[in-house]
């Protein structure tokens, strides 16, 4: 038995309303920079939809994740070593700008500066990357509140699977909402991908992250991730990802997205697990074993023996106590209302959920019948309007049997729990009727329901011994210093990053300021180099003009040969 520690997250989506203020805050904090436009690490997607990017879950399409070879081993769905090493120069499984979307802007600046005329004065949107008037047609939120339209019957991954079972009448539809961010596997395939080696999992929390220094851009890493959360920053040539709000969570603060959160729908806690049985378990042959298998790989935290070897692992008494106190071991292993997101890409994801129950009400109600007693609830599982089947291949590779056993016990909370708040005494068959006890349907109604903020995030804090150690680790993702991504200067990240000494933060710009930012070859400001040359457009031949000084230009003493290693870091 090898322990380790977990920091993990589950998303109650019965309480997610669709309000995207996890999406903006995240993208404030992380992704306001350059390089960043289209880059999401939390997006909230309405489902059924296409998902962002574009159809990420068609692994046929994307080849992400793990897959069992032909003797019984686990292997990149990608291609074992030769294939990934004759393709790292192109990764052919790769989504396009298209499969995100073309970032845009709006020209307000001809709002206010546009002459006396006829007619009014409109906010043209504007590409982010050619600078060209442009027609919005796709974004990261575009199948927002579209639900089970037949326009998204053809195009959704999952739906496709099912869509002979689903009948998408419109008086029939159904839609919910699914938050994302990266899952942080116990088994991630972006890590395994990656030729240099920049992705790693951290040894004492378990968060994923990309060493933004080894990094070379060859962006296998997002052909490997089947969740598509690794995003390539075209500024820096540098890959990113959601890193769990780290720089919070050693002090014990929850992620921003959670943080947010308004239906108040995410819990953080730590789990313990067992590394050893990490491959055994990802490696089971039938699908619809995953699931059994990923929590067989948790480990119960009042376990005496457990405990033992925590601590001869080095995990501390106060971390080993969150674990016991962990929302997150009660909500996957203790309650089991909680499920992975496609377990079937064999990556063992961290981030789970509870699967939507609030319709169910309401179809029962249409009846004229009592819509919370039990046996009414019960008998209308498996006529949801959201089906079972759709909710199974999302979250158990396709058996409905274990997600219709955590909606019924979330249908007999809600009839148990109405007897209470009427002032009644509860009905003890109606937990015994799930395989629960009373106390503990009431415990997990607690939880579920009014859960206060420090039992929804059990996060505790790093100690002050390991603070050399997590200082060289935030190194490796240039994470070290006051202002990182998302804090404004010029930085490792781009000009929208790094510590303010070296460029004036700028909060907000214009499209005009952005445009010439992002299009231009040479450097705008020799004097104070604020600038970089931007390859981008570079076709390979000859010398992109401002990449070095005009001959002659050297100051005495020098050659005029090209220089290397200015004393901002940019190329002279």
């Amino acid at each position: 038995m090898r322990v380790m520690a977990q920091m993990s997250m589950v998303m109650n989506l019965d309480k997610c309303i669709g309000c995207h203020t996890c999406s903006v805050t995240c993208k404030q904090a992380w992704t306001n920079r350059t390089g960043t436009e289209y880059v999401w690490f939390n997006n909230v997607e309405t489902r059924p939809g296409q998902g962002y990017p574009r159809t990420y879950e068609d692994q046929e399409r994307w080849q992400g994740g793990w897959a069992l070879n032909k003797r019984g081993r686990l292997q990149l769905k990608a291609g074992g070593r030769l294939k990934n090493l004759l393709t790292i120069f192109s990764s052919p499984k790769m989504p396009s700008i298209t499969d995100y979307y073309e970032p845009w802007t709006y020209d307000y600046e001809n709002l206010t500066n546009a002459p006396l005329q006829e007619h009014t004065p409109v906010a043209r949107p504007k590409s982010l990357i050619s600078g060209e008037n442009m027609n919005v047609s796709w974004s990261a939120n575009w199948d927002d509140d579209l639900g089970g339209s037949k326009g998204l019957s053809q195009v959704d991954p999952v739906l496709r699977k099912i869509s002979d079972t689903v009948k998408m009448e419109f008086e029939q539809t159904f839609m919910f909402y699914l938050p994302r961010i990266c899952e942080h596997c116990l088994n991630p395939s972006c890590a395994a991908s990656c030729p240099s080696g920049a992705i790693y999992k951290r040894e004492e929390d378990g968060i994923v992250l990309v060493d933004q220094d080894a990094c070379r851009g060859w962006r296998k890493c997002i052909t490997g991730c089947p969740y598509k959360k690794i995003y390539f920053n075209h500024r820096t040539g540098k890959a990113e990802k959601c890193t769990f709000c780290f720089p919070r969570i050693e002090v014990g603060l929850p992620t921003v997205c959670a943080e947010t959160c308004v239906g108040r729908l995410r819990y953080i806690g730590l789990v313990l697990y067992d590394a050893d049985k990490v491959l055994e378990a990802a490696s089971v042959t039938d699908e619809r074993e995953l699931l059994a298998s990923q929590r067989s790989v948790f480990l119960d935290p009042f376990d005496p023996e457990v405990v033992r070897e925590a601590e001869k692992a080095g995990i501390q008494r106060d971390w080993i106590e969150a674990a016991q106190r962990s929302p997150i071991w009660k909500l996957i292993s203790t309650y089991e209302v909680a499920l992975p997101l496609h377990p079937e890409y064999r990556t063992m994801p961290m981030v789970w959920y509870i699967p939507p129950l609030s319709p169910v009400v309401d179809v029962v109600a249409e009846t004229g019948v009592d819509a919370e007693d039990s046996g009414n609830l019960f008998a209308a599982i498996d006529t949801l309007r959201i089906p079972v089947e759709y909710l199974a291949e999302l979250f158990t590779a396709g058996d409905p049997a274990p997600v219709t056993a955590v909606l019924k016990r979330l249908a007999a909370m809600r009839s148990y729990m109405r007897d209470l708040n009427m002032g009644r005494d509860g009905d003890p068959s109606i937990p015994a009727a799930v395989g629960m006890e009373p106390d503990a349907m009431y415990e997990m109604y607690r939880l579920l329901a009014i859960a206060k903020y420090d039992e929804r995030y059990v996060i505790p804090s790093a100690h002050a011994e390991q603070a050399h150690g997590l200082e060289e680790l935030a190194t490796e993702c240039s994470l070290d210093y006051d202002g990182g991504p998302g804090m404004g200067g010029s930085g490792p990240f781009g000009e929208g990053s790094g510590p303010a000494f070296l460029n004036e933060p700028i909060a907000v710009e214009n499209f005009h300021m952005l445009q010439q930012r992002q299009t231009t070859d040479t450097v705008a400001d020799p004097s104070t180099r604020k600038a970089r040359v931007n390859l981008l457009n570079w076709d390979g031949k000859g010398r992109p003009s401002g990449m070095f000084p005009p001959k002659g230009d050297a100051p005495p003493g020098e050659g005029t040969g090209p220089a290397t290693g200015g004393d901002d870091g940019t190329t002279r």
